[in-house]
């Protein structure tokens, strides 16, 4: 049915509304200069980002809450992909930050004391949201958590403060409900219920760990034949049977119950990865794939944060007393929420050196 009342474009974006927001602490945006406003609408095109991004992430989560249709899973890598092209025009609003002179940015810099971008609320609920342990977080340098640095200079409750609770308590994250898909994954054939399959997934990761020995050994020889006479040849050998070693430890995964779902987990990824060209698993390899992709952006995005701020205030210490550059530094090094997903890459092997599988056409399409 057509809408009862026909809206106009303005009535429909808000735009009143919307132009009537970048006042700044005294709403008086004819009194602050072109500068002041530019930092002001930038941040809050930033948030309106966040928001997208959020709904997506929520809307990814939940479908990955219980068993997923194989047809589903090309919405939840469109999903992804649309996080990522988000956070690639977030990483172009920095260009205009960089706009600002240094001496620009200090004629309004103090208007800041006390606010941070670390006070983001949707910021830390897309990290949440993600699966970043609280455990993972790096200290802003100031004495103070994150939580505390979401309170009200008098110590209250802030809004953010309350919206980031809210989202801690609203649990599983991305990286819960994806491991525990790749977890019920069959793997040559066999589901994490089905009788024999610890047999069956020790079997794949033998014949795999094999396979990928051997691709070691033809590329320490290459390695050799190209290596200087001066060069000590044993220290060539030693890396290179290292990373036999890291396979072995990377599946090892630890004893009890959770090492033996994390090993299960980290032999789907590996599979899932490996036999990519098997109809079944063109889609659970396209998730894979869109998942890193976005978190690639993620640290992109912290990244290019990192540079915008160095270019105009250089390492001075951040609004808020942060360690600014420094912290900003570190997250796009450390804050990684899928770290499987990217060791996995340093273990795959060539498609013609895979080993074969018992039951390939399990993963083939079945005719109606």
């Amino acid at each position: 049915m057509p809408p009862e009342k026909q809206a106009a474009y303005w009535s429909y974006i808000r735009v009143k509304e919307l132009l009537s927001l970048q006042g700044g602490l005294d709403d008086k945006e004819s009194e602050l200069t072109n500068d002041e406003v530019l930092f002001i609408t930038v941040h809050q095109v930033f948030e309106l980002w966040f928001k997208l991004v959020l709904r997506e992430m929520i809307g990814l989560r939940d479908l990955f809450k219980g068993p997923v249709n194989e047809q589903e899973l090309a919405g939840a890598v469109h999903g992804c992909q649309r996080i990522t092209t988000i956070l690639r025009r977030c990483v172009d609003h920095f260009e205009v930050m960089e706009t600002l002179s240094t001496r620009e940015y200090l004629a309004f810099r103090d208007k800041l004391t006390g606010a941070s971008g670390f006070q983001s609320a949707q910021m830390r609920q897309l990290e949440i949201l993600l699966g970043l342990e609280d455990d993972e977080r790096i200290s802003l340098g100031a004495g103070e958590s994150y939580m505390q640095a979401l309170r009200e200079a008098d110590g209250s409750a802030s809004d953010a403060l309350k919206r980031v609770q809210t989202q801690l308590d609203d649990q599983p994250s991305i990286k819960d409900v994806i491991n525990d898909w790749l977890y019920r994954t069959p793997i040559d054939g066999s589901g994490p219920d089905d009788e024999g399959d610890e047999a069956a997934v020790s079997r794949f990761l033998a014949t795999y760990a094999e396979a990928y020995g051997k691709e070691v050994d033809i590329a320490c020889g290459i390695s050799l034949a190209r290596t200087a006479v001066e060069f000590d040849s044993s220290l060539v050998k030693q890396r290179y049977e290292s990373d036999k070693v890291a396979l072995d430890d990377w599946l090892a995964s630890g004893d009890g119950p959770d090492g033996a779902k994390r090993r299960r987990i980290r032999a789907a990824i590996l599979f899932i990865i490996s036999y990519r060209e098997l109809p079944l698993l063109a889609w659970p390899r396209e998730l894979i794939d869109s998942i890193i992709e976005m978190e690639q952006h993620f640290l992109v995005f912290r990244q290019r944060h990192a540079r915008m701020v160095e270019r105009i205030i250089g390492r001075r210490t951040g609004t808020g007393g942060s360690a600014g550059v420094d912290y900003l530094d570190q997250t796009a090094r450390e804050y990684r929420v899928f770290k499987d997903l990217w060791t996995v890459r340093t273990f795959q092997v060539r498609a013609d050196a895979t080993p074969e599988l018992q039951k390939d056409e399990f993963y083939n399409f079945r005719n109606q």
